[in-house]
């Protein structure tokens, strides 16, 4: 099992940026995938991101590419997901998970975080 704890919200104005971080900790040897997703009030929870051990696999919802960058740093068990350009649209708790592949799937990855929030403001 991996143990996840994300961190890096908090409130930002439209067009500012934010970085989220995702520290694992636990049976991390194993090598894992991370995804980041994002659940807004009233919304279903929704694929954000998602990057494999070796970072050879990179995947991005089409409403962030070009906007969010994942990447991982297996030396610190972290993964980040850099956002700029953030909407108002992306206010939401964003959450990371860690299975063995990476998919657009929440119910892919057995080990989830707490979460945390991110306002922007318009």
């Amino acid at each position: 099992q991996v143990q996840l704890v994300e961190s890096g919200g908090g409130l930002v104005q439209a067009g500012g940026s934010l970085r989220l971080s995702c520290a694992a900790s636990g049976r991390t040897r194993s090598g894992y995938a991370v995804g980041w997703f994002r659940q807004a009030p009233g919304k279903e929870r929704e694929f954000v991101a998602a990057i494999s051990w070796s970072s050879a696999g990179i995947y991005y919802a089409d409403f962030v590419k070009g906007r969010f960058t994942i990447s991982r740093d297996n030396a610190k068990n972290t993964v980040y997901l850099q956002m700029n350009s953030l909407k108002p649209e992306d206010t939401a708790v964003y959450y990371c998970a860690a299975g063995l592949i990476p998919t657009a799937h929440y119910s892919d990855y057995p080990d989830r975080g707490q979460g945390t929030q991110v306002t922007v403001s318009s």
